[in-house]
């Protein structure tokens, strides 16, 4: 414990010198600005600065990494909160309930509390980080590909039992997702499935695509169908000070808790924040008093999903910094950044290197403090979105998602298949089919197979090795009771 309270206050007296403190600033301004954007996020983002930090010092470079990180994490909440389009996957859940706050006037209030909620976790998650990280990478090594198959079960059930109205209209969503996941290359065999001969397809259909495509356009042109029927709704924002007292209340609790789900879960790789997110929502949801104001602006739902999505930022570092290996596709790119510099992430750069991994980790201390100190003041200012005039609107959000979908690849088949997917989107909210199924397992399902022909491949054949493994047993029976526990409980209410 000494030793590590003494190399972290090593680690701050680098981060604290003004050209690191630069860095850091640049880092998470950049990371908020692109975290803003639909399908622009952090790895995206490190990738491109990539070849910019050739010439700096490799401390200063991963300084302004790990900023561009975080700041993406809280950047994806606020256009989630008032436009309905994640900036990243990790934005999904918080955009369920704050794009309703914000419809209610209280932009203002989910913009705070998501703020509030980065800092919280980002800076308990970061002090886990500093003490716990070689016990947590630990426990993962203990997850072997059964167990990861198991996880995203549970996930798969849990999202489409509990959200929206029915289940199979959930579990029908969560098959187009999965459909979605097997377009491209086989992973085994190297065979071209579902690309109907046209060579875009065979590197598969971009994550990106799908939640741009069914929340931002699908929305858009559900909104501009729905309210091109109906008389003008106006939008009355209730305050530009942020969250009330009563709204304090009800926040703090979702904040911790969203933190103890995302931590851990980063460490996994496990589908990055998007398991975590959705996590933290069922859970205050299903601890709630009151769950039927979930889906209708419960800041609970914000406050939660935000704290688990930055927590798990954190945590995804553990893996990364401590065994080489990279739970996210930003973590892998910061792992090719260290190669550049000739640097192994693992136990031997704590001893090797350790100048820059406690500067590094003093960094996110740091970091997290000039994001809460950005974006609480703009949080009002971001608010008066809700008040641009509907058509313009609707015209901007088109435009900023065509942009985003388009410089993924630079390709026109993007383009067309954002707007397939859109209007996909859009006959779903007209006929009540939850979007977040789909996204989900467009996300884990190439992960689902890999692991579960991985654990078949290592049993030689012999399946019972999902049930043989405990925690692989364990999540798997989580799974069938939420899928069938809801029904058992009403029957026995009836009875």
């Amino acid at each position: 414990m000494t030793d590590i309270l003494s190399a972290l206050a090593s680690g701050f007296a680098g981060a604290l010198t003004l050209s690191n403190l630069g860095w850091a600033f640049l880092g998470v301004t950049l990371g908020t600005a692109v975290g803003v954007l639909p399908g622009i996020g952090p790895a995206l983002t490190v990738a491109v600065l990539l070849p910019v930090t050739f010439t700096l010092d490799p401390t200063s470079a991963f300084i302004m990494f790990g900023g561009i990180y975080y700041g993406a994490m809280y950047g994806g909440s606020t256009t989630s909160i008032l436009l309905n389009t994640p900036g990243e996957t990790g934005s999904i859940a918080t955009a369920i309930d704050g794009y309703m706050m914000a419809r209610q006037g209280r932009g203002a209030a989910a913009l705070t509390t998501a703020a509030v909620g980065s800092f919280v976790a980002g800076t308990l998650a970061t002090i886990a980080l500093t003490f716990f990280a070689p016990l947590l990478a630990s426990v993962a090594l203990r997850f072997g590909p059964a167990e990861y198959f198991a996880l995203t079960i549970l996930a798969f059930t849990t999202v489409s039992a509990l959200l929206g109205t029915s289940l199979v209209r959930g579990l029908l969503s969560l098959f187009l997702g999965l459909a979605l996941g097997l377009v491209g290359i086989d992973p085994l065999t190297g065979d071209a499935r579902f690309a109907f001969g046209i060579p875009q397809l065979l590197d598969g259909i971009d994550v990106v695509i799908l939640v741009i495509g069914l929340f931002a356009v699908g929305e858009t042109i559900y909104q501009a169908w729905h309210y091109g029927r109906e008389p003008l709704e106006m939008v009355e924002l209730h305050d530009f000070t942020g969250m009330s007292r009563e709204e304090w209340r009800r926040s703090w609790k979702p904040w911790l808790r969203g933190t103890a789900i995302g931590f851990p879960l980063g460490v996994l790789p496990c589908g990055g924040t998007v398991i975590p997110t959705f996590l933290s929502y069922l859970t205050e949801k299903r601890l709630s008093d009151t769950p039927e104001r979930f889906g209708q602006g419960a800041i609970e739902g914000v406050a939660g999903p935000e704290a688990a999505n930055n927590a798990a930022a954190a945590g995804v570092l553990v893996p990364l910094l401590t065994l080489g290996l990279p739970s996210s596709a930003t973590a892998a790119i910061m792992l090719a950044a260290f190669q550049q510099y000739g640097l192994q992430p693992g136990p031997l750069l704590f001893s090797s290197r350790p100048d820059l991994v406690w500067t590094l980790i003093a960094s996110l201390y740091v970091g997290n403090l000039m994001l809460l100190v950005l974006n609480l003041p703009l949080a009002g200012v971001w608010a008066r979105v809700m008040l641009v005039p509907r058509p313009l609107l609707f015209g901007g959000i088109l435009v900023l998602a065509s942009l985003g979908a388009y410089t993924l690849n630079r390709s026109m088949l993007d383009l067309a298949l954002l707007y397939v997917v859109g209007a996909v989107g859009c006959a779903m909210r007209v006929y009540d089919f939850p979007l977040v199924p789909a996204v989900l397992g467009l996300v884990l399902g190439p992960l689902t197979e890999q692991h579960f022909r991985r654990a078949v491949a290592i049993s030689e054949g012999d399946l019972s090795i999902f049930l043989t493994r405990p925690i692989s047993a364990v999540l798997l029976v989580a799974a069938v009771l939420v899928l069938t526990g809801p029904r058992f409980l009403r029957r026995y209410e009836r009875l």
